[in-house]
């Protein structure tokens, strides 16, 4: 955390952390794909976005969580890693988990390829930790990632706090994306027919 901008981090009610931490242990195929990612042995890394979102609305919404989502975010941060090694890494991924699609992204490359071929898309700074990128994810319940540790322990990377996740709101976080894209997230995703005890925040 200490490599985020000076602004004041949320504080995170340790009651929303532990409630978190008891839905992901609860989910065979996200623990099984939190191994494989441990595996890796990345710097800086962490399942996060939908993976972690859509577990938890599930669990909300009083439904197994069995469904996974298209593909499962992996974000780590490593300036010596070649962006290409992203790839190989997926395909490695793939392989040890059968039927899954992975996203691995290494955020130390993301403002070297971000907004290309978008018009008027902001101009992205280096980031400087993981931490830092899922800081600027569209909404902030997305914005949501952990990490299973060699102790089987897990760490939380939640940059934004917790409450819009476990609050059920789809709020906008205005750090990068506008909120035209935003919107156009939460239609694209079916957020609230797949999720009808959300609250699109105005």
């Amino acid at each position: 955390m200490q490599n985020l901008p000076s602004e004041a981090l949320p504080i995170v009610s340790p009651a929303h952390r532990e409630q978190l931490f008891t839905i992901v242990r609860s989910v065979p195929w996200l623990m099984a794909c939190l191994r494989e990612a441990r595996q890796l042995d990345l710097t800086d890394w962490f399942i996060a976005a939908g993976a972690i979102r859509n577990a938890v609305w599930d669990h909300l919404h009083g439904r197994d969580c069995s469904a996974r989502p298209a593909d499962i975010d992996l974000v780590h941060f490593s300036r010596t890693l070649p962006r290409a090694a992203d790839a190989r890494l997926q395909t490695q991924l793939a392989a040890s988990t059968p039927g899954q699609m992975w996203d691995v992204t290494n955020q130390a490359h993301v403002h070297t390829w971000y907004g290309a071929g978008q018009a008027n898309a902001p101009q992205l700074s280096p980031l400087c930790s993981t931490l830092h990128g899922i800081s600027m994810w569209p909404e902030t319940a997305t914005a949501v990632g952990v990490r299973l540790e060699a102790d089987d322990s897990l760490t939380l990377a939640a940059p934004l706090g917790l409450e819009d996740l476990f609050a059920q709101r789809l709020r906008w976080n205005p750090r990068l994306v506008s909120r035209e894209i935003f919107l156009r997230r939460v239609s694209e995703k079916h957020f609230l027919a797949r999720w009808p005890g959300l609250t699109l925040m105005a």
